[in-house]
């Protein structure tokens, strides 16, 4: 059958994840329903090889860096709409046929999943800055941040060739407004954030620098309003502890983004990686 939708799935040493992603998202689907394409950059594991199956074309190369392995799965892609996913990002198919049903509305160009987190084995201060920050984000979250995001060939017009840029979901979000991005409720992506509060300030410094490169280049994100914290604790969304958590993390993050002027290493956080439970 042709393929109703195509699925670029970048991955940078993600064999102890890749494989279930792929179950999820090939669990009851059609042969050939969804074109599928993996792309290995830069992988010193066995990415490539756990990737590899029936219904899934897998690219490797050696060049690393997340947007040159979107935009090679893009150029490798057959049809739209394309599903832009993160290897560590869970996503079935029945979220996925949603999704592509949103972009086929008149108007929309670009959508995203519902994202539920997976909160199981992070540390009690990292669970409740979590939840603080994902209730004060929730109200403007559209594209990114949610480790899928959906384009429609016009929004791929709008969209690609990605620049090289750290915030790659950042970047698309800013290329829609309005009702031209959605945010889909019958679909449901599975993100496992930060398990320890050492991850989430790394993962934070990294967010930082994406933010600052998009400003650069026009493109600034959504700051938060200081008074939603207050609203939050009015309204019991979140506990006074919960509040307290994020606060202190919250100085935690922008101290360290001033000693260290943005500098950092970056690499794969293991620790936030979906684990296989039969190796957990």
């Amino acid at each position: 059958m042709k393929a109703s939708v195509s699925v670029v799935i970048p991955a940078h040493n993600e064999e102890t994840v890749v494989a279930a992603g792929l179950d999820a998202l090939l669990a009851g689907t059609a042969p050939g329903e969804f074109d599928v394409v993996v792309v290995a950059n830069a992988c010193s594991d066995r990415t490539a090889a756990v990737a590899a199956r029936a219904g899934v074309r897998v690219l490797e190369t050696p060049v690393p860096g997340k947007v040159n392995a979107l935009r090679l799965g893009d150029a490798a892609c057959r049809v739209f709409p394309r599903v832009y996913l993160d290897a560590d990002v869970r996503l079935d198919a029945a979220s996925v046929r949603a999704l592509a049903e949103a972009a086929g509305r008149p108007g929309v160009l670009a959508c995203a999943p519902v994202p539920e987190w997976d909160l199981s084995g992070t540390g009690p201060v990292v669970r409740r800055v979590h939840r603080t920050h994902d209730r004060l984000v929730a109200p403007s979250r559209a594209l990114a941040g949610v480790g899928v995001y959906v384009l429609n060939e016009r929004g791929h017009e709008r969209a690609f060739p990605l620049p090289d840029v750290i915030s790659d979901d950042g970047w698309v979000d800013g290329c829609f407004t309005g009702a031209e991005r959605v945010v889909v409720d019958a679909a449901r992506s599975l993100v496992r954030p930060p398990g320890t509060v050492r991850a989430h300030l790394r993962r934070r410094i990294r967010v930082r620098r994406g933010n600052r490169e998009l400003a650069a280049l026009g493109r600034p994100g959504r700051a938060l309003r200081p008074a939603a914290l207050g609203a939050l604790l009015a309204g019991r969304q979140v506990s006074p502890l919960d509040a307290a958590c994020y606060l202190a993390v919250l100085a935690a993050d922008r101290l360290l983004a001033r000693l260290r002027g943005g500098a950092t290493s970056w690499g794969t956080d293991a620790g936030s990686r979906h684990q296989d439970p039969a190796r957990s």
